[in-house]
């Protein structure tokens, strides 16, 4: 095979943002995916016309996401919602301010409410200890409503529903930027339009992409020296990033290898949801374009009240529940989404045109908790010279596609640190 300076295993968001990077970084490189297709979980489907993401997937300004597409070129159309929100609580949609001003909080709550907005403009993640969200939430609220309200916008943000494990300041943080205006854009034709954009730019700038080509081990001898695949096929490589999930990872590494690998694999606490997304003729009760549960957890979004979704203008809405990090069954979370629609869009059983459910999906393979003892996982792999990791669980305070993309560009930019080090030092790899 021929020869390159990096590879990437994975095509999804950070390994395509790793190779671009690369290639602008004068490095040849090629990207294998194992899937006929690249995007994985950014990939869309059309049905009858509309359009469908795996589940409700938005860009947040100010995010690595959104700064990284910027600096890449990548054009980001759509809409944004604004903060017209209303409550699900007690089996009743209730728009949000009425549902504050509401005998619902008491008036300690009301104020605390309005506090907790008014640390989200000012807040500064660096200044949270290293405490859990409900640690940081009962110091700060007392009222149990607010502390509820608070729960839920946390939950719909990373979907880990985990706030006896999840870090508080990467996840306000995170939060914190929602709740300026215009800053949530729901992309224009689906996800599937910027995987397409980070193909071609990829393409342009050199990058050799293989799909359909499947990496079975990564092999090393403390400093990496072959990629072997499925088909037979062997080749030499000294520098590769594994844009999978610590798991993978870990197999590709047939010796187990690397001890930071295996403990990221091992306290890696994998997020999931379930997701049902719809093309509907009519949206019975239209003012429930975004509805947060409050006391159920599941968020509600018509996308296509902000940004088109669909060819013959059917409107496209998904509810999501928060699996968390728990065990679900399929069959009971497709039941209990079609009720909580009842509530939420009462009569849409006769609306609808197409629908896609996708049960127990992965979220994130992890995220920022109390029980990662490296709180900053990669890029580089200590054990292993050569070796980078990226992927949206290898976090270091980004959430879910922010941390994709942000790890992509930090696996990128150590190998070319490490490339041009080894060139200059004369020797194949870094290991001395």
């Amino acid at each position: 095979m021929k020869t390159f300076d990096a590879a990437i295993i994975g095509g999804g968001i950070s390994g395509l943002v790793a190779a671009i990077d690369l290639a602008r970084g004068g490095k040849s490189v090629v990207l294998f995916e194992k899937a006929g297709q690249l995007g994985g979980r950014a990939i869309s489907v059309k049905k009858n016309g509309a359009i469908f993401d795996m589940g409700s997937h938005a860009i947040i300004k100010g995010g690595a996401l959104y700064e990284i597409f910027q600096d890449l070129g990548i054009r980001m159309e759509g809409g944004s919602p604004g903060t017209n929100v209303s409550f699900l609580w007690n089996n009743k949609v209730t728009h949000m301010f009425k549902f504050i001003l509401s005998r619902n909080l008491s008036w300690s709550g009301k104020m605390e409410f309005i506090k907790f907005f008014k640390i989200l403009t000012r807040f500064d993640a660096d200044s949270v200890p290293a405490i859990s969200l409900r640690s940081w939430a009962e110091q700060e609220f007392n009222d149990p409503m607010t502390r509820h309200i608070i729960y839920a916008m946390l939950r719909t943000n990373s979907y880990a529903a985990a706030i006896d494990h999840q870090m508080a300041g990467p996840a306000l943080r995170s939060v914190a930027r929602t709740t300026k205006k215009n800053s949530i854009v729901y992309i224009q034709d689906g996800w599937i339009t910027l995987v397409d954009q980070l193909y071609e730019k990829a393409v342009r700038s050199g990058v050799t992409i293989i799909t359909g080509k499947n990496v079975t081990e990564i092999k090393h001898d403390g400093a990496v020296r072959q990629l072997k695949f499925a088909d037979g096929q062997e080749m030499d490589i000294t520098h590769v990033i594994a844009a999978t999930p610590p798991e993978v990872t870990f197999k590709l590494l047939s010796d187990g290898g690397s001890r930071s690998i295996t403990n990221w694999k091992e306290q890696a606490r994998v997020t999931k949801a379930a997701t049902l997304t719809l093309s509907l003729k009519h949206l019975p009760a239209p003012d429930h374009f975004a509805v947060l549960g409050l006391d159920q957890p599941v968020y509600f979004i018509n996308q296509s009240k902000f940004t088109r979704l669909s060819e013959d203008g059917t409107s496209v809405v998904n509810l999501t529940k928060s699996n968390g990090t728990g065990v679900a069954d399929p069959k009971a979370d497709e039941r209990f989404l079609e009720q909580m629609l009842d509530l939420i869009q009462p009569g849409w059983r006769k609306e609808v045109v197409a629908r896609q459910y996708l049960p127990n999906i992965t979220v994130a393979y992890d995220f920022m908790h109390l029980g990662r003892e490296d709180r900053f996982p990669g890029p580089d792999v200590p054990e292993i010279a050569g070796l980078y990791v990226a992927g949206e669980w290898a976090t270091h305070g980004e959430n879910l596609a922010d941390a994709a993309a942000a790890s992509g560009r930090r696996a990128a930019r150590r190998a070319i640190t490490d490339i041009e080090a080894v060139r200059k030092s004369g020797q194949k790899t870094l290991l001395l």
